[in-house]
C-alpha cells in the first residue's frame, strides 16, 4: 500500500484536495436506498431511524472505479473500520 501526504496532488475543479480513495467519509444523511422523496434543496436527509448513515467516496481497499464521490455505502454508527473517517470543513478557511 502506498500513502501520500495530504495535498500531494493538485486540487479538483472546485479547489478541493484529496477527495477520493483515501477513506470512506461519514455523511450526516441517513441511509436511503434511492433518492425518492430526497430534499430538493441539498439539505441533510435524516428521515429514517438515524442509526444507519451514509458513507461516500470509497477507500484505499476498494476498486479504483468505486473511489468517487457519487459512490455510496451504508453503515451503522456503532461500526468501526480502518477505512472510514470524516472530513473536517471550515467555512472561509485558507489553505496553509
Amino acid at each position: 500500500m502506498i500513502f501520500t501526504d495530504v495535498g500531494s496532488f493538485p486540487p479538483n475543479a472546485f479547489g478541493l484536495y484529496d477527495m477520493h480513495g483515501n477513506i470512506w467519509e461519514w455523511c450526516q444523511d441517513d441511509w436511503h436506498n434511492n433518492y425518492i422523496d430526497a430534499p430538493k434543496d441539498d439539505s441533510v436527509w435524516t428521515s429514517q431511524s438515524g442509526n444507519i448513515k451514509m458513507l461516500r467516496g470509497g477507500s484505499w481497499d476498494y476498486d479504483p472505479e468505486d473511489c468517487r464521490s457519487a459512490y455510496r455505502n451504508d453503515l451503522n454508527l456503532d461500526s468501526f473500520h480502518n477505512n472510514i473517517g470524516f472530513r473536517v470543513v471550515c467555512s472561509g478557511a485558507a489553505r496553509t
